[in-house]
């Protein structure tokens, strides 16, 4: 069993359903582990969705936990191959977030609260390349040319004729007003915003500065939800500089999840928003004018 740290999806529903086959056959992790020769926390990892598992392992496991029925097993060794493939993403080099990636290519839908930026599936090439220059001081022009190219290849999810998934995207104000890569490219990407916004798949609502505070102070997140099917069907992302948090429990994600109702309900609805938007791009392109003249 070799340790990999991209729980996609297919591994979390692997480790997942061979969880709920343990707990049936009223063994411990202690006690698989004792019986397989390996350590307890090997098994946690692989439930976890955090180890990669070979379809012999998962026939052993099967046997060891009484389950007989040979079209479940097949069925279990199948997603163990599946579970295995590597995502397009790793072909780009060192991705700081490939686990959030895994998930994101996963997902069905995504809601997402941003405070300070637009977000990346919503970001126009320049605006996207302005705001890794403008915050990553350590990144080299190759490190920066590799996030761009992964940023924009996630996007084409977003843009999937056959496969779209539901996006949906409360932004604070500060996030329109605050200029990233000057006043051209930061009305380029207002208006790019709201074309998008008129996507039937695509919400967009703005969180104006005069609602006060809101239960989105504290920062970024988004809930990801996943095809029913699917154990664990929703995380919670919270994304960090150097390390992100992925919360699963389910009192976190009802947390979450009452969390962005009230953002939704406390937002402009999203014509006002298209509105607004439009505005705050005529704000900027008025203040640039301004501050050019002799």
């Amino acid at each position: 069993m070799a340790v990999n740290g991209n729980p996609t999806v297919r591994r979390r529903r692997l480790g997942a359903e061979l969880r709920l086959l343990r707990l049936a056959s009223g063994l411990t992790s202690t006690q698989v582990a004792e019986q397989l020769l390996i350590s307890q926390p090997k098994i946690s990892h692989l439930e976890n969705g955090r180890r990669t598992i070979k379809p012999r392992d998962v026939r052993d496991l099967c046997g060891l936990y009484g389950v007989t029925d040979p079209q479940l097993i097949d069925s279990l060794m199948r997603m163990a191959t599946e579970a295995d493939r590597q995502g397009w993403w790793t072909a780009c080099g060192e991705v700081p977030y490939s686990v959030y990636i895994g998930l994101e290519t996963e997902a069905a839908s995504i809601r997402s609260y941003e405070p300070l930026v637009i977000p990346g599936l919503l970001q126009t090439p320049a605006y996207a390349r302005a705001v890794m220059e403008e915050t990553i001081p350590l990144a080299t022009a190759e490190q920066i040319a590799t996030r761009l190219e992964v940023r924009l290849r996630r996007q084409h999810r977003t843009h999937h004729p056959a496969r779209p998934f539901r996006l949906w995207v409360v932004l604070d104000e500060s996030a329109l007003r605050r200029v990233v890569g000057g006043p051209e490219i930061m009305r380029e990407q207002l208006e790019y915003l709201n074309r998008l916004s008129t996507e039937p798949h695509i919400t967009v609502q703005v969180l104006p500065h005069d609602v006060g505070a809101h239960p989105g102070v504290s920062g970024q997140f988004s809930i990801l939800h996943f095809e029913a099917d699917v154990a664990g069907a929703a995380t919670v992302y919270l994304e960090r500089f150097t390390s992100d948090l992925y919360l699963e429990k389910r009192s976190d994600v009802r947390h979450y999840s009452v969390m962005y109702d009230h953002l939704q309900a406390q937002a402009l609805n999203p014509d006002s928003t298209r509105r607004f938007i439009t505005h705050a791009s005529e704000e900027i392109l008025t203040t640039a004018l301004l501050t050019d003249r002799p």
